[in-house]
């Protein structure tokens, strides 16, 4: 049976292109935004105006109810689509935790690297007893902008982004509540592949920090993956995307190489790095950012390339050009983005041997231990 009551989480450049989607595909859509004044166009309007690259679809978004109060937002629906930069995780599951259901479904668009680990402990921090079905996205399904209070514009849709629950044995479930609105979710097999999978990580920071300034020098008045993809700031990712691959076959799970994800979310090809970027017409007229001060730092240092770089170190994989990368984020915001950010001791699986991780993440149970040999598990819900 299709879910109809959709929450969505956030509006920002994703949240409301999202919230318009699905009330155009015919969904019963809540917005929430914990900054009432900045939906009050959108609440005046009734929806969201939506237009596309792709001509579908778009038009006007119409909207159930648009609030900044997180026990109506979760008390009308079943499905929560969570669209914050990662970041906002940790305040997003303060908020929900008092609220959610068993019958819930939450959605992490996208998770980060183990962004659904991390939800999940900040929930039971915070008090949750019940036990929603958590998952993560690899990645957010568009390349959207906001463009104004009560509009949002998608240049495109990927054609598949791999999901997970945590833990896995959920994913199936998951799937099935998407499917009626997005097919295009996958299953991406564990947390662990989504995390690691995590392209954002090895795209945005290398691309934001190799322009820093021509961003500040124009405002970012560029194309950020056609201008700023030249072949030497390909190389750099291609070093970093090797880096990645080499945690994921420590960890014994097969990643894959962020050629083969251009593939995968957007059918383009190529030689190589640089060749396959320039092959995605999706990517042509995205702006750089305004600014170093910018998601593409201040979200994919430490929620995405920490924690990767961080499994790293645990594994014994050299991964120097990520830590090259994460120092140069660290003296442009003046922030040691190795405390703020995800590592292995934030998330409880430093003292854990990989096949423990492994266990942990596809949910399947673990032999029973004496109670003082017990390691701290973060606990799936």
């Amino acid at each position: 049976m299709t879910i109809k009551n959709i929450t969505v989480i956030g509006a920002g450049h994703g949240g409301k292109a999202m919230a318009a989607h699905l009330g155009l595909m015919g969904a019963k859509v809540t917005l929430y935004n914990r900054t009432s004044s900045k939906v009050d166009a959108i609440r005046l309007r009734g929806g969201i105006s939506l237009t596309s690259e792709q001509g579908s679809p778009q038009g006007f978004g119409e909207l159930h109810l648009v609030t900044d109060d997180m026990c109506k937002a979760l008390e009308v629906s079943r499905l929560i689509m969570v669209v914050v930069p990662a970041f906002g995780h940790a305040e997003i599951a303060r908020k929900m935790a008092p609220w959610l259901r068993d019958d819930h479904i939450v959605v992490l668009n996208p998770g980060r690297t183990f962004g659904a680990i991390a939800f999940s402990l900040e929930l039971r921090k915070h008090g949750c007893r019940t036990k929603p079905v958590l998952a993560e996205a690899q990645t957010f399904i568009f390349a959207s902008r906001s463009t104004g209070p009560a509009q949002a514009f998608i240049h495109r849709i990927k054609d598949a982004v791999p999901l997970a629950a945590y833990p896995a044995q959920y994913t199936e479930e998951v799937l099935e509540a998407l499917a009626p609105y997005y097919p295009q979710f996958i299953d991406g097999q564990t947390v662990l592949h989504t995390g690691l999978n995590n392209i954002g990580a090895v795209f945005h920071p290398t691309i934001t920090l190799s322009n820093a300034g021509w961003i500040e020098s124009t405002g970012g008045n560029f194309d950020f993956y056609t201008e700023g993809v030249t072949p030497t700031v390909s190389r750099i990712m291609e070093a970093i995307d090797r880096e990645r691959m080499r945690v994921g076959d420590a960890l014994g799970i097969q990643l894959v190489s962020a050629c083969d994800w251009l593939d995968l979310a957007y059918a383009s090809k190529g030689a190589d790095l640089h060749q396959a970027i320039h092959n995605q017409p999706g990517y042509r007229g995205i702006h750089a950012p305004g600014t170093l001060n910018h998601r593409y730092i201040k979200e994919d240092i430490p929620m995405s390339l920490v924690p990767i770089a961080s499994m790293g170190r645990k594994l014994g994989i050299r991964v120097r050009g990520m830590e090259s990368i994460i120092r140069l984020a660290c003296i442009i915001h003046e922030v040691d983005y190795w405390q703020v950010g995800r590592t292995m001791q934030s998330l409880r699986l430093k003292e854990l041997t990989p096949e423990e991780i492994l266990v942990l993440a596809g949910g399947h149970r673990m032999p029973l231990l004496p109670a003082s040999e017990v390691p701290q598990y973060p606990i799936a819900i």
